[in-house]
């Protein structure tokens, strides 16, 4: 019987130093999750809870890395962006001044150019966004001291647990070798080791309460910070576009309606240059009243104000008529007078235009 209790004390003994073992090639580095010799229950369920906040707040504390690498390289290429877009915009005004006879182009080109300036600006604007509500906060995050703290406190209830498994092991040994043995310095080595391990159990406690406390007000932070800045890339980015488009729209307008203007202006440089070599004796004259203002943007325009009467003598097919208003004389848009009543001919007589 004395052989087999010795057998049995020596097994025990194996396999506390295995499970030792094992406990220090888990141990390196970190938070290490071991279910070994869980203490009790409510010491297991608080393992399970820092095991869980351990990695739920280093999965956080990775994407928001992830965030901070993608702003970073939205604003690389922003500055890029704002490089290129510069020199397009010094090019198109540097042709604006350099063609001037190339009226439609050179004219775009500058309004373009302008206004690429603008949208540059708006890149700029954007990239300090990012730099200052999303790269500054999280970086912050990821590299500051409440996540290390919080997480040291986790490793240290981790290596305190470890070391209750341990001592767990211990109590059972000598719980083993006063069984075989009741002596009083068995007995008096168990009293010790009992002790030890009911210190260790309440300082564990405290500590992995404290951790847990820790890791969750992390944890919280880090959710309500990722989250704002997420909604900070979102509003930055619609704001910049918004204002983008609207940079664009008036570009395409501006162009469209100088090109426009352009081509349905009045054919006064072709007729002072080249004047039709027979004028009809009767050219018809009739009498319009203005229905909209018109500003005259050359001295070959007339003028009109609503309400104004004008002897309207010539009526193109572009659009444009010459007529004489107050004395002035000049083209003005035929769709911006109506026709009013019977007036006097170059000859004399009356007829109706």
């Amino acid at each position: 019987m004395d052989a087999l209790r010795k057998q049995a004390s020596k097994l025990r003994e194996q396999v506390a130093k295995q499970q030792q073992a094992v406990i220090k090639q888990f141990s390196a580095t970190g938070y290490e999750s071991s279910d070994v010799m869980v203490i009790d229950e409510m010491e297991m369920q608080l393992h399970h809870q820092l095991d869980k906040l351990y990695k739920s707040t280093r999965e956080k504390r990775d994407f928001q890395r992830e965030i901070v690498k993608a702003a970073e390289t939205f604003t690389a290429i922003g500055y890029k962006h704002i490089e290129t877009g510069t020199k397009l915009s010094e090019d198109c005004c540097k042709y604006g001044v350099e063609n001037p006879n190339d009226e439609v182009l050179a004219k775009a080109a500058s309004i373009y150019g302008d206004a690429r300036k603008h949208a540059e600006k708006e890149v700029e604007d954007l990239n300090k966004l990012f730099f200052s509500q999303v790269l500054e906060p999280l970086r912050a995050m990821v590299a500051g001291s409440p996540l290390e703290d919080a997480r040291h406190l986790a490793q240290r209830y981790s290596k305190m647990r470890q070391e209750a498994e341990i001592q767990a092991a211990e109590v059972s040994r000598r719980q083993a070798r006063v069984r075989e043995a009741p002596i009083p310095e068995n007995v008096a080595k168990l009293h010790a080791a009992e002790t030890k391990m009911q210190e260790l159990r309440a300082n564990m406690t405290i500590l992995g309460k404290e951790a847990a406390a820790a890791l969750a007000a992390v944890e919280s932070q880090q959710e309500r910070l990722t989250f704002q800045r997420l909604v900070a890339m979102v509003e930055a980015e619609k704001l910049y576009h918004e204002r983008v488009a609207v940079i664009l729209g008036n570009i395409e307008a501006e162009i469209v309606s100088e090109k426009q203007r352009k081509e349905a202006a009045p054919p006064v440089a072709t007729l002072a240059v080249n004047p039709p070599a027979h004028i009809p004796e009767k050219t018809k004259y009739f009498l319009a009243e203005a229905i909209h203002s018109f500003e005259a943007e050359s001295e070959k325009e007339l003028s009109l104000s609503v309400g104004d009467y004008v002897v309207v003598r010539k009526v193109t097919q572009s659009g444009w008529s010459e007529g004489e208003c107050q004395g002035r004389a000049g083209w003005f848009p035929s769709e911006y007078v109506e026709k009013r009543q019977r007036v006097p001919t170059s000859n004399g007589a009356t007829e109706v235009y």
